[in-house]
């Protein structure tokens, strides 16, 4: 009974709200009704009878059709005016913001694939194999740092053996302190000392004099692999500021490495990071105190350089070795030069 009552309730309450079509409904429920009826039932003129009703029903449920269609479009008027006078109104400004929309995304989304191509490494195995694959079938690198230890000890020498193996070219540029420039020096040895009072990889501890052998050492080891592979073309420059970083960067990707052996970051060429480092590189490595590698032909170096070679290779550069290096010191440099030990083994 509660069931009935509650549909009873819902039929009424629809019925109410569209009476014009519940009388059209339901007269022609009452003419389809009379249509199947007997035509005796009405009597003797029941046929004249039951026409007359079915015609008069069917106007009147003609009539209350077109009210609920005149309903219908006064009700739809406002909705269609609000929709012509403000939603396509607007339309052109609402696809011009879509449109901006769309082009922040694309430049969101190209922002984000460049920075995912930047990867911390974490450990000296890391490091070493992003070096190693750096390093492979690569024409071209670029270094800037502090000695270039690293760079004489592997780099600068696999890098030369790989490109005479295949007979290609190879571009390197590398840029390192001053060692004629004491101050730098200083400063470079002073912070690694800061850093740790522990010898390093090689076994030596920081000091001035440590660190203007060193980067001779790189100017001798550049002249070396020039005289020896016609293919290489390299460069070499000096500066009177010390950096914190150590850039390495080839055809592939850009590494670039701390005093932290176990920390170093990398990104992939073609990336917003690569770009603008190798930019960096360019126009601090222009803005250097150029060593002249076009004299390399003038002063020879032997297999096992001598300690006039090398004396004699400085003075016609225009870095001449302090007056106070003796033969021990000239000969760790040719030692650091072409047997350097990897800092970081």
């Amino acid at each position: 009974m509660a069931r009935f009552t509650a549909a009873s309730k819902r039929l009424a309450a629809w019925a109410a709200q569209n009476a014009d079509g519940a009388i059209a409904l339901g007269l022609a429920i009452v003419v389809g009704v009379l249509g199947v009826l007997p035509d005796d039932v009405f009597g003797k003129d029941g046929v004249d009878i039951q026409r007359q009703l079915v015609s008069s029903s069917t106007l009147v449920i003609l009539a209350l059709v077109a009210t609920a269609l005149l309903r219908d479009r006064v009700r739809q008027a406002p909705v269609e005016e609000t929709i012509t006078s403000g939603a396509l109104a607007d339309l052109p400004v609402r696809l011009a913001r879509l449109e901006q929309i769309e082009t922040l995304v694309t430049g969101t989304r190209r922002a984000l694939d460049s920075l995912q191509l930047v990867r911390v490494l974490g450990s000296r195995q890391e490091i070493a194999q992003a070096h190693a694959d750096a390093r492979k079938d690569t024409t071209r690198w670029s270094f800037k740092g502090g000695t270039g230890t690293y760079l004489r000890a592997v780099t600068l020498p696999e890098c030369v053996a790989a490109a005479r193996r295949d007979k290609r070219h190879l571009t390197v540029r590398i840029e390192v302190i001053d060692p004629s420039d004491v101050e730098v020096c200083e400063t470079y040895a002073h912070y690694r000392r800061s850093l740790s009072d522990a010898p390093d990889g090689t076994g030596e501890t920081w000091t001035t004099d440590r660190a203007r052998k060193e980067s001779y050492a790189t100017i001798l080891a550049a002249f070396w692999h020039r005289q020896r592979y016609g293919l290489l073309d390299i460069g070499v420059g000096l500066s009177s500021t010390m950096t914190t970083f150590r850039w390495d960067l080839s055809s592939t990707r850009l590494i670039m490495t701390v005093e932290d052996p176990n920390r170093a970051m990398t990104a992939l060429a073609d990336t917003f990071y690569y770009e603008n480092c190798d930019t960096e590189l360019r126009l601090s490595f222009e803005q250097a105190r150029r060593v002249p590698l076009e004299t390399y032909k003038r002063v020879p170096l032997s297999d096992e350089p001598t300690v006039e070679e090398v004396q004699e290779l400085f003075e016609r550069i225009g870095v001449p070795l302090p007056k106070s290096y003796d033969l021990r010191d000239i000969v760790d440099i040719a030692r650091k030069a072409l047997r350097a030990r990897d800092p970081y083994a």
